[in-house]
């Protein structure tokens, strides 16, 4: 199955590509296109979009997508559940989310 999301890609972008090969579906493609252009190559191409403003896999209700995603698919994992909170806190404003998600933030901004 294909995937899309968005190009530049920030912690979520890159945390759900790994959680979706890792436990959804291993011989997904994803592909990285520019926001104005996801809705094109859902038309044209079937793929499923996520972390992308208005889509069923993004944020929602203060989560991030990879928690969304987590929900979606009925994963219950507690190491996926706690890297799902590490997730959240370095993808939005809510960096006390977990102790590690400042410093999962820092490392990209550095990268």
């Amino acid at each position: 199955m294909k995937w899309v999301t968005r190009s530049h890609v920030h912690v979520d972008r890159v945390a759900c590509p790994w959680l979706i090969s890792r436990f959804v579906d291993s011989d997904g493609e994803f592909l990285f296109v520019p926001k104005s252009e996801i809705e094109r190559v859902v038309d044209e191409t079937g793929a499923i979009p996520f972390d992308a403003p208005g889509v069923e896999l993004g944020h929602h209700d203060g989560k991030c997508s990879f928690e969304t995603i987590v929900e979606h698919f009925g994963l219950t994992d507690k190491a996926l559940l706690r890297l799902a909170r590490i997730v959240h806190g370095a993808d939005t404003e809510d960096r006390d989310a977990d102790p590690v998600s400042a410093g999962l933030e820092a490392i990209r901004c550095r990268l």
